[in-house]
């Protein structure tokens, strides 16, 4: 039987007298508002829909370790749809039974506006007003948050925080804090305790600096590198991704022409050719002309003129560049050598004209139809850095076969992604990653040595995480991946790989 929502606010009030900031939760310098290291999940049952919450979710979260579940929401489910102002009690008593379960299985609850009045990262949630321009999006959006702080107003803030509007993006520091600032002096003038979470600007991925001495709360994101997190996600047009793989090797693509001296340079591959090999290049544009030529040690084995113009051709795509007056065509085609057994060094070179670009580069024994491709996927075509030094090879890698002098690896996970909010988190500010996990199309063990470096580059920074979600396409339970040996748990699909590697670092 459900406890009624004035028996669950008696229960809980008299803990809140004494709990204070919670265990592990204090106030730091300067303002800022340290959190604990909490470990969990988003829970989706009001993400675009209106379930109520699961006491299993809960109960097993709790038994695995894990002390922490994000609640991403729609307003929209408890909200009137005539009157923006009156709230749908049914609704809430949904949000108050996801407090008490947290209450009853140790856990903390976050909730979050996913969909907000004005605004949602979701561009399929049509809104008429903006968040950060209209004065009534933003009254809206302060009743929202100050309504869950006079009716949550007893809730310890070790059990319940308020993660204010999902990844704020394409607007700058100065207009997102005006336009949230309502909900932040509601909150507190209801609740002066409540511990309050801002997302980063930028889809998440950049600190609120304003708000760091403010007691507000900061949460990041782990969906990086976007291509391996949201390969095949059709919200994200990740049918254009290639097939994702950890770590990535950074490899420029352009190989420019001897004309011009600067950028002149060829891709070398350094490696063990112990049988003779098939190498695949796929080409992707030319500008003008160009020869590629591929060498095997001293010998040529391959070369071939590129020729873009207009009308048809071996090219895809004619783009005629009108600043430079040339062609600058699309191939995005194969082409192949074989490297004899025994080679040490692949040569590619841009032997004669302007520069054209590599997307692709694949090594398989010749004959070898059963053994897979080692593939180079090649993301960069950054003007002007071309890769000077070899890329290693090396077959047997357990990882990746292929290792250059940039890669995307833990190394980068931690310089690149982590070590901004580390500054942030320095100065006393509470950092938590809200979200991360990879999509499920996303191979199953690259997503396991990625998701390691990630949980273990958190804990090194001190940052708890929210694996988004448990239950679908990024969780541990029912994601339907075709490449895991699901164990039957409690009549659902468990992927009990992740689970296990989770556990690690809870």
């Amino acid at each position: 039987m459900q406890t009624n929502r004035r028996e669950f606010l008696r229960m809980t009030a008299a803990a809140a007298l004494s709990a204070g900031l919670g265990a592990g939760q204090t106030r730091a310098a300067g303002g800022g508002r340290a959190i604990p290291r909490w470990r969990g999940f988003n829970l989706l049952e009001k993400f675009y829909r209106n379930d109520p919450f699961r006491e299993s979710d809960f109960q097993w979260i709790s038994e695995w370790g894990f002390d922490f579940v994000r609640l991403p929401m729609d307003y929209r489910q408890w909200t009137d749809a005539n009157d923006p102002y009156a709230l749908k009690e049914p609704v809430l008593e949904h949000i108050d039974r996801a407090i008490e379960l947290g209450r009853k299985y140790g856990i903390h609850v976050s909730l979050n506006l996913h969909n907000a009045p004005g605004y949602s990262v979701n561009a399929a949630a049509k809104h008429t007003l903006n968040l950060w321009n209209d004065a009534e999006a933003q009254k809206q959006f302060a009743f929202q948050w100050s309504s869950f702080a006079q009716r949550y107003r007893s809730i310890p803030p070790a059990q319940l925080s308020f993660n204010l509007v999902n990844e704020p993006a394409n607007i700058d520091e100065a207009s997102y804090v005006q336009a949230v600032r309502g909900a932040i002096d509601g909150i507190r003038a209801a609740d002066p305790d409540r511990l309050i979470i801002t997302d980063g600007l930028n889809w998440g991925r950049d600190p609120v600096r304003s708000l760091a001495a403010e007691g507000v709360a900061q949460s990041t994101r782990g969906y990086e590198p976007f291509g391996l997190t949201h390969y095949r996600a059709s919200w994200a047009n990740g049918d254009r991704f290639p097939l994702p793989q950890w770590p990535v090797p950074q490899v420029n693509g352009h190989l420019h022409g001897p004309g011009n001296r600067e950028l002149h340079s060829s891709l070398v591959i350094e490696g063990r050719f112990e049988r003779e090999t098939v190498l695949r290049v796929r080409v992707g544009q030319v500008s003008t002309r160009a020869r590629l030529r591929v060498q095997a040690d001293d010998q040529t084995i391959f070369e071939k003129d590129f020729r873009p113009g207009a009308g048809t051709g071996e090219w895809k795509e004619v783009v005629f560049a009108e600043q430079w007056n040339t062609y600058q065509n699309i191939y995005d085609r194969d082409y192949t050598a074989v490297v004899p057994a025994g080679t040490k060094l692949v040569r590619l070179t841009n032997a004669d004209g302007d520069w054209l670009t590599l997307r692709e580069i694949g090594l398989r024994p010749t004959g070898a139809q059963d053994e897979p491709e080692h593939v180079l996927k090649i993301t960069d075509t950054t003007w002007g850095r071309p890769t000077r030094e070899p890329v290693k090879y090396d077959p047997t890698g357990d990882s990746s076969a292929f290792i250059a002098p940039r890669m995307q690896d833990r190394r980068w996970l931690y310089e690149d992604r982590a070590l901004p909010w580390k500054k942030v988190a320095d100065s006393g500010v509470g950092v938590h990653v809200g979200e991360w996990g990879a999509y499920r199309y996303t191979p199953h063990d690259v997503v396991l040595r990625w998701a390691r470096d990630q949980l273990s580059v958190w804990a090194e920074a001190g940052f708890g995480w929210a694996l988004w979600n448990f239950r679908g396409s990024f969780g541990i339970l029912d994601s339907d991946r075709a490449d895991v040996q699901y164990e039957d748990f409690r009549g659902r699909k468990l992927d009990r790989k992740f689970l296990t590697l989770l556990r690690e670092f809870a």
